[in-house]
């Protein structure tokens, strides 16, 4: 029985595609955005998350724990990642939910009775499921079933990805898909690489490919003061989505904010947020004009 490795589904969904939806969240990705809001989509294996500020002391996840891997100490629970299993015990027994797992496999049929269960709010406000990440091409083969099980429901579906795939892979998802929320960073290679781990030569040639099949594509571009929200990278930006095959395409600015620093202190990881800021206000403006000379519509959030 086919799986795929889920971290989070979030349930009355306004901003990740039309209607109330539900987003589906799996886990891992092909690239290591610095900026990336959800650093626990990034690896592909279960991790555990720990909480000090939650921490009682209560030490049920030390007498839980098969294993031994855990220790109470003056800074709280610290855990011995080798003898650690990652079996769930400690964060069942944990009163405070100081200590979470972040993944768990779930079958196709599995995860169709939970989408079912909103079915009501979709049909009353014209949603649906959206399936993001991580990179949800990451789990392509268990991605197809739901979107084809979804499809003979009826139910709408959305497709959050950052392009980087097989192109093989993206065409076969597109043929399920009823509509594309794809994320643009950077247009220069070597900045994309610097800030993702990966260049965009594969990235750039799929959403070009991806438009021309005619599926509906809502572009999603990070905004990032000193990554990529200077006037040369935005008018590059601008300039390769007016030229895309098809319709002009809605375009969702994203300002940067640091929320993920609380998660990676959960993930025991240290987050550098040097040499990313929110643009403010009139910036914003600014590259909303630039679009807007390109005849594309921008739109800040969403």
């Amino acid at each position: 029985m086919r799986t795929g490795l889920i971290f989070d589904i979030k349930r009355y969904a306004i901003h990740d595609g039309p209607g109330i939806r539900m987003t589906i969240f799996f886990k891992g990705c092909p690239l290591s955005c610095a900026w990336c809001h959800n650093p626990e989509s990034q690896s592909s294996r279960v991790q555990k998350m720990y909480s000090a500020n939650k921490c009682i002391g209560a030490q049920d996840c030390v007498r839980a724990c098969p294993h031994q891997a855990l220790t109470l100490t003056p800074n709280g629970i610290v855990t011995d990642m080798d003898a650690c299993q990652l079996c769930g015990a400690c964060a069942r027994a944990c009163p405070t939910k100081a200590i979470e797992l972040s993944g768990h496999e779930e079958t196709v049929e599995g995860l169709m009775k939970i989408i079912e269960r909103e079915t009501i709010f979709f049909d009353q406000s014209g949603g649906g499921v959206t399936f993001s990440g991580g990179e949800p091409l990451m789990h392509y083969k268990f991605l197809v079933e739901v979107l084809d099980a979804c499809g003979k429901r009826g139910i709408h579906r959305t497709v959050d990805t950052a392009g980087f795939s097989k192109t093989g892979i993206l065409l076969e998802v597109a043929k399920r898909t009823d509509l594309f929320l794809f994320d643009l960073k950077l247009m220069d290679p070597v900045k994309h690489k610097k800030w993702t781990g990966v260049d965009n030569e594969k990235i750039l040639k799929n959403l070009e490919v991806l438009a021309e099949t005619g599926v509906p594509i809502q572009i999603r571009i990070p905004l990032i003061k000193g990554v990529n929200s200077d006037a040369e990278n935005i008018r590059q930006t601008a300039d390769f989505i007016a030229r895309l095959p098809g319709e002009k395409r809605v375009v969702n600015l994203l300002p940067y904010h640091p929320i993920a620093s609380r998660k990676h202190e959960k993930l025991g990881q240290l987050y550098s947020p040097e040499g990313m800021e929110k643009p403010d206000e009139s910036e914003q403006q600014r590259i909303v004009a630039i679009f807007e000379e390109k005849g594309l519509q921008a739109i800040i959030g969403g």
